[in-house]
């Protein structure tokens, strides 16, 4: 299973909201380095931030729960 970043954060918490919208919405988000971006400061914008991923067949889906169309 591979995992695709469906969004990106400068900040822990927004990372975490995310995740935490996701998974009430039945995804499986993954946060990946955020650990990183807490023990060194200034590292999540240096290295493009905080990524809030999910399994790649659940991605498409993920976006769009996201970032709705406007109608």
């Amino acid at each position: 299973m591979d995992l695709v970043t469906i969004f990106t954060a400068f900040s822990p918490a927004e990372a975490q909201l995310v995740r935490s919208r996701l998974e009430a919405a039945a995804f499986h988000p993954f946060v990946a380095d955020e650990l990183s971006a807490l023990s060194i400061d200034g590292y999540s914008l240096a290295t493009g931030g905080i990524r809030v991923q999910v399994p790649d067949h659940e991605a498409a889906d993920a976006r769009e729960f996201l970032n709705p169309p406007v109608q």
